[in-house]
C-alpha cells in the first residue's frame, strides 16, 4: 500500500515537471512567435491547431462526452488558459521581454492558490496573506523600476494573464480529478474551437510579411506543446498527484525560462530579475505552508 501511494506520488512529481519544463518555453516562444504574427491572430490559430489534434486524439481513444453540468467548468478552463493567458501574454511580448514577463510568472503560484481557496472554501492562515502580500509588493516593486510606457502596459497584461490562468489551472486541476488529465485539456479545447476558428479567419491578414523560420518554430511550439502536450502532463501530475504537492513545481518555472530565453533569445538577465525571482518564489513557498 506504502509502496503503491509512493509510486502514485513519484509519477504525479514526474508528470507535473514535464509540463512545467514545456511550458518554461512558452513565453520565450510566444515572444519569438509575436515578432512574425500579429497576437489576435497567433493566440487564434495556436488554439485552433491545438484543438484539431485534441479531436483526434478524443477520437482515437472513444473518450465519452463530458456531461452537461462539467460544461461550465471546462468553459472556465478554456477562457482561462486556451483565450485569456495566450492573448493576454501575446499583447505583452509586444512590450517586454521574454525574461521580463517571466519575473511577473513567478506569482502564477500564489494566482493558482488564491483560486483554490476560492473554489475549495478553505481558509488560509493570517500568514498566507502576509507572504503573498510581500509577493506582490516585490512584482510591483520589479515592474514599477522598468523604464517607459510601453513596460508598464506590459506588465499589466501580464497580470492580468496571470490572473486568468490562475484560474484555468484551479478548475483545471478540480476538474482533472473527474474527467482524467489530459481529457480536462483536450475537451477545453474543442469546446473553444468555433469561437477560436473564426477569431483565426477574421484575423488572417490579407498579405503575410515576411515570416522567419525561427517565428513559425514559434507559433509550432506554443501550438504542439504549450497549449496540448504541455497540459497532458500537468493536469496528469495534478491528478494522481495531489495539486497541492505538485502544484509547488510551478516555482521552477521562472528559473527555467530565464534560462531559455538567456539561452536562446541571448536575452540578458539583470540582477533585478533574479532577485524579484528570487523573492516572490520564496514568498509563495511560504504561503502555500499556510494554505
Amino acid at each position: 500500500m506504502q509502496a503503491s501511494l509512493a509510486q502514485r506520488s513519484s509519477a504525479g512529481w514526474g508528470n507535473g515537471l514535464l509540463g512545467v519544463i514545456i511550458f518554461s518555453g512558452s513565453l520565450p516562444a510566444t515572444r519569438v512567435a509575436v515578432g512574425g504574427f500579429e497576437p489576435f491572430f497567433l493566440t487564434s490559430t495556436r488554439a485552433v491547431i491545438a484543438a484539431l489534434l485534441a479531436t483526434a486524439f478524443l477520437g482515437l481513444m472513444r473518450q465519452p462526452l463530458p456531461k452537461r453540468q462539467d460544461l461550465t467548468s471546462l468553459a472556465v478552463v478554456a477562457l482561462g488558459v486556451v483565450i485569456g493567458f495566450p492573448l493576454l501574454s501575446s499583447l505583452a511580448l509586444q512590450q517586454m521581454t521574454a525574461a521580463q514577463s517571466l519575473v511577473l510568472m513567478g506569482l502564477l503560484p500564489l494566482s493558482t492558490a488564491i483560486f483554490a481557496v476560492v473554489r475549495g472554501g478553505e481558509r488560509p492562515k493570517p500568514l498566507f496573506w502576509v507572504f503573498s502580500g510581500v509577493g506582490s509588493l516585490a512584482v510591483a516593486v520589479f515592474a514599477l523600476s522598468q523604464n517607459g510606457e510601453g513596460s508598464l502596459l506590459g506588465s499589466l497584461y501580464m497580470f492580468g494573464a496571470i490572473i486568468v490562468c490562475g484560474l484555468g489551472y484551479a478548475e483545471g486541476a478540480t476538474l482533472s480529478r473527474k474527467l482524467g488529465g489530459w481529457q480536462v485539456i483536450s475537451w477545453a479545447l474543442v469546446l473553444a474551437l468555433p469561437v477560436m476558428l473564426i477569431a483565426s479567419i477574421t484575423s488572417l491578414p490579407a498579405e503575410f510579411p515576411p515570416v522567419t523560420s525561427k517565428a513559425w518554430v514559434g507559433l509550432a511550439y506554443v501550438s504542439v506543446f504549450s497549449m496540448l502536450v504541455g497540459f497532458i502532463f500537468w493536469y496528469r501530475g495534478l491528478a494522481i498527484g495531489g495539486a497541492a504537492g505538485v502544484g509547488q513545481l510551478m516555482l521552477l518555472q521562472p528559473f527555467f525560462g530565464l534560462m531559455l530565453a538567456a539561452l536562446l533569445l541571448q536575452e540578458s538577465i539583470s540582477s533585478m530579475m533574479i532577485a524579484a525571482t528570487v523573492v516572490v518564489v520564496g514568498c509563495v513557498v511560504g504561503a502555500k505552508k499556510y494554505v
